[in-house]
């Protein structure tokens, strides 16, 4: 492997089964977007990525095993996502609001919240949302 300089890393949920399903469904080419809480991108002080930007893909064991290269990137109210962007998530849903209903399993999980620093917190259409569109560029 050629000596790089190290990515900023993209990560998908919380290390575990679900971060290994939605990486390896990256890998496999079926998820090639995702959608995160403008929420967490305030409570970590982040920017949000541009366009064009290139980010290790992290498993659960913390390995980078892909370079993925961002094609898009929305902020919008969570009632505006639409069945393309869901299917587009490659997580099996085949309906907005099948999609939207396991988005808030996770979003009101108490990992979360508290990564939020918001015991209380919970979404509603008006909660703003970004979402991202990617390539795999590299696989590591």
């Amino acid at each position: 492997m050629e000596n790089r300089e190290p990515l900023p890393p993209f990560l998908l949920a919380f290390p575990g089964p679900l971060r290994d399903g939605l990486v390896a469904a990256v890998l496999a080419g079926k998820k090639v977007s995702t959608t995160g809480l403008l929420a967490e991108y305030e409570a970590e002080r982040e920017e949000l990525p541009p366009v064009g930007e290139r980010l290790a893909l992290i498993d659960s064991a913390g390995r980078e095993v892909a370079v993925i290269e961002l094609t898009e990137v929305r902020v919008l109210p969570l009632g505006e996502v639409d069945l393309r962007h869901a299917l587009d998530e490659g997580e099996g849903h085949t309906t907005v609001a099948d999609w939207r209903a396991a988005h808030e399993r996770f979003w009101h999980s108490e990992e979360m919240r508290e990564a939020l620093g918001d015991p209380e917190f919970t979404v509603h259409d008006g909660t703003l949302v970004v979402v991202e569109r990617f390539r795999v560029a590299e696989r590591l």
